[in-house]
């Protein structure tokens, strides 16, 4: 009887604050250390990292009656790295990210370190080579960075980062290809200590979509 009223005494706001509050927590907070690593490769150190994935959980809360579905690992993703470019562009004063062609004939570019276009994922599984291979990571453009860093670290398909870095799958695609050509230039110091794991080669095919 006690349980009873005290559901009688819930008001209807309430039962739903109470409801999004559980849906969130079952849906979004799953996903915190993704969120996490992905503020942490944007932001580049620990405590700006805390920040924004503090500050997009909030957002996230705010806005969770407009989610539809039951995967909100790339909608939560988009909003920490929305969240991280808002502060970085307040940071430099407004200004743009550097524009990149991202139309361009990708095969006129790094042609000469083709060979050595290594697997970043293979190359972080490897242990002796992790520090290195994630100094490299941290030298590229942010934005050949954060599409490497869903694809790779995440796991994620090109469907879903398309969604998140709010670009056509084509152009993640592109940057997926130039990214892990420029990585292999950062890395190339790699092949001449060890050539026989630097051999691997990441290919992927534009009609294998995930």
């Amino acid at each position: 009887m006690a349980e009873t009223d005290k559901h009688a005494n819930t008001s209807p706001g309430e039962h739903d604050e109470a409801e999004r509050s559980r849906r969130f927590q079952q849906l979004a907070l799953p996903h915190l250390d993704a969120a996490y690593n992905l503020a942490r490769w944007l932001s580049g150190n620990a405590g700006d990292a805390d920040d924004v994935v503090q500050e997009a959980f909030v957002r996230a809360f705010r806005f969770f009656g407009t989610f539809r579905g039951e995967n909100a690992r790339p909608w939560l993703l988009a909003i920490v790295r929305r969240t991280w470019y808002t502060e970085w562009r307040r940071r430099t004063n407004s200004r743009e990210v550097a524009q990149f062609d991202d139309e361009l004939d990708e095969t006129s570019i790094f042609d000469e370190v083709s060979s050595i276009c290594a697997d970043p994922q293979t190359l972080l599984l490897q242990g002796e080579n992790t520090r290195l291979v994630r100094e490299a990571l941290e030298r590229l453009p942010v934005e050949y960075r954060e599409v490497l860093i869903l694809r790779e670290l995440e796991d994620m398909s090109y469907r879903d980062i398309a969604i998140i870095a709010d670009l056509p799958i084509g152009t993640v695609m592109s940057r997926l290809a130039r990214g892990r050509r420029k990585l292999a230039v950062l890395l190339a110091p790699l092949r001449d200590e060890r050539p026989a794991r630097i051999d691997t080669i990441a290919k992927e095919s534009p009609d294998g979509l995930q």
